[in-house]
């Protein structure tokens, strides 16, 4: 069973920056497609960004130039630097992992695990 824990959130002023981190453990890291999505009051959860195995990446229209997915396999832990964030992005954050099994890591993949989410608040 996978467990992961996000961090890192807080209160930023528009145009600052966050870093979140989420820890993973049990299973094999190296072999799940990551991402990160969240969710605003009032609407619907949105795939933020997702890294393959092989590390190449995806981003949501939103948030491309602004934000950057990463991993250390090393450590298990799935990384989102988020700059220039703007009000829009407050949300709840959350990470996800699933088998990756050959397929293209697309935010649209139904994701088998999920952490408890951070919260993300930014101020204009």
């Amino acid at each position: 069973q996978v467990q992961l824990v996000e961090s890192g959130g807080g209160s930023v002023q528009s145009g600052g920056s966050l870093r979140l981190s989420c820890a993973s453990s049990g299973g094999t890291y190296s072999t799940y497609c990551m991402g990160w999505f969240r969710q605003a009051p009032g609407k619907e959860r949105e795939g933020v960004a997702a890294i393959d195995t092989d590390g190449s990446t995806r981003y949501a229209d939103s948030v491309k130039g602004r934000f950057t997915i990463s991993q250390d396999n090393a450590k298990n832990t799935l990384y989102l630097q988020m700059n220039s964030l703007k009000p829009e992005d407050t949300a709840m954050y959350y990470c996800a992992a699933t088998e990756s099994n050959g397929a293209a890591c697309e935010m649209e993949r139904d994701f088998s695990y999920w952490g408890q989410g951070t919260q993300v608040t930014v101020s204009s």
